[in-house]
């Protein structure tokens, strides 16, 4: 299997949920938007996003079907399939409309745009996403200050999905400090090698920097 990928917040964390399972799989850096790139992907992902997981059995594009089809193929209850699965598909699904959701507004703004150049920053959206981010911080706080993991007693995907962002909060600026179970919970993430450093010993371009406002 191939997983095209990039630094990217998805792309990463499909990376590092390949490098945590210890998948066996090939990496490869791609950028199917760029010039002459998207024939070649296309018939993976007619969207041309990455990440894109690629077999003999043909191949399968968004982090979390990826994560779900590494996870069975390594035996691994990392995406559960227990008894616990509806509650891990319960903070993906909450996460990825609240939490995960807040922080991309904010980085988007913040990081995306500026990276990029791709306009100023809009400050209305800015207060948007800062004001979701506090109401779903607030409820992953209460949550975590009971449990060191969202489900069960151990890590799961659940715990790499809703951080999604979070590596990039140099340039999001989020306050994580204001919610320290919050903040514990991530450097538990932080300390694990697959997650803090995804890319290392692979080819892959580091992003621009981001430009000042």
């Amino acid at each position: 299997m191939k997983l095209f990928f990039s630094r990217n917040p998805n792309p990463r964390l499909a990376v590092a949920t390949a490098r945590h399972l210890q998948a066996k799989v090939e990496f490869e850096f791609a950028a199917p938007f760029a010039p002459g790139q998207a024939e070649r992907f296309r018939p993976l992902n007619p969207n041309l996003s990455i990440p894109i997981l690629a077999g003999p059995w043909g191949s399968l594009w968004e982090a979390d079907a990826i994560a779900c089809k590494l996870s069975r193929q390594s035996g691994s209850d990392f995406w559960r399939s227990g008894d616990d699965q509806p509650d891990m598909i319960r903070w993906l699904s909450w996460g990825k409309e609240n939490f995960v959701r807040a922080c991309d507004m904010v980085h988007f703004e913040r990081g995306t745009k500026q990276r990029y150049g791709i306009g100023p920053i809009d400050q209305a959206k800015v207060e948007e996403g800062l004001a979701e981010f506090h109401r779903a911080a607030a409820i992953l706080e209460a949550e975590l200050a009971r449990r060191e993991w969202l489900v069960g007693g151990s890590l799961s995907y659940a715990d790499f999905r809703m951080a999604t962002f979070l590596p990039f909060n140099e340039a999001a600026g989020l306050p994580l400090g204001d919610y320290p179970s919050v903040f514990a919970w991530y450097r538990r993430l932080d300390a694990i090698d697959a997650w803090r450093e995804p890319f290392d010993g692979l080819e892959a371009p580091h992003l621009p920097p981001v430009k000042p406002a």
